[in-house]
């Protein structure tokens, strides 16, 4: 029950902290949207896409951006890391009776939870905007918890990968370059933006590679796909996206633990 109550404690800190800080807290939300807007309907109306249903980009485009807004929750609340340290609060936070996986796994759990709920607050804009037409194939409520599950999934995955980063780089500037640097691309061959059934064997064999395909698939069978299971299936997206984020979310959690901050 201590470790409930820390988690708790710590979950509050960082939602107060987003809070406060409307500009991040608008910019997470508000980015996505504009991209859906702006390429959305760019490429729907200005090239007429065959190859998407209705040639309806702005919808394919949903689970994309929904799923590029946990890539940037990860990114920020990883950062969070940096701050406390530097400015002697995660000593502080360490140095209390809780052990330290339970300091450190509210911390991870935060960055999860804030990244789930921005995403939500993109897909349900979305949703709500006349012009996307989601496709709901198992009805709202099925859809929506699939939808959570692949959120869910892929934030424990990218905050996983985020803390062994986090180890290994120093300095918070290091560590936004590298992060973008490595999933922005990982990001752009996920099926995010354009299909990858037809893309040339090499790169769809990195697609495949690519966990965050996993993700941007699942959400797809849950709010777009017309009639089918996507491209891959939504059993094995599940299963793949869960031992990924268990992998990397407890190795990123127990590297953490002996790292010396």
């Amino acid at each position: 029950m201590s470790a409930v109550a820390a988690w708790g404690a710590l979950l509050q800190r960082d939602l107060r902290a987003v809070a406060r800080s409307r500009s991040q807290l608008y910019s997470s939300i508000l980015f996505p949207l504009i991209l859906l807007a702006v390429i959305g309907t760019g490429v729907s109306e200005g090239l007429e896409p065959s190859r998407v249903r209705d040639g309806d980009y702005e919808s394919f485009l949903v689970p994309g951006v929904v799923a590029m807004t946990v890539l940037f929750a990860a990114t920020f609340s990883s950062a969070s890391y940096y701050q406390d340290r530097d400015s002697g609060l995660l000593r502080v936070l360490l140095a209390s009776p809780h052990e330290p996986w339970v300091i450190l796994g509210g911390k991870a759990l935060g960055g999860v939870t804030l990244g789930c709920l921005q995403a939500l607050a993109v897909l349900g804009i979305a949703a709500a905007i006349p012009g996307i037409e989601l496709d709901w194939q198992y009805g709202p409520v099925a859809g929506l918890a699939l939808a959570l599950v692949a959120l869910v999934l892929l934030a424990l995955l990218l905050n996983g990968f985020a803390q062994l980063l986090a180890t290994r780089i120093r300095t918070m500037q290091g560590f936004h370059l590298v992060m973008n640097l490595l999933l922005f691309p990982l990001l752009l061959f996920s099926g995010a933006f354009f299909p990858i059934d037809d893309l040339p064997g090499w790169l769809r064999a990195l697609a495949y590679a690519n966990p965050i395909t996993y993700a941007v698939d699942l959400l797809r069978v849950a709010v777009y796909a017309d009639g089918t299971d996507g491209l891959i299936g939504a059993p094995v997206d599940v299963a793949v996206l869960g031992a990924l984020a268990l992998v990397l979310f407890a190795g990123g959690l127990r590297r953490q633990q002996t790292y010396q901050w």
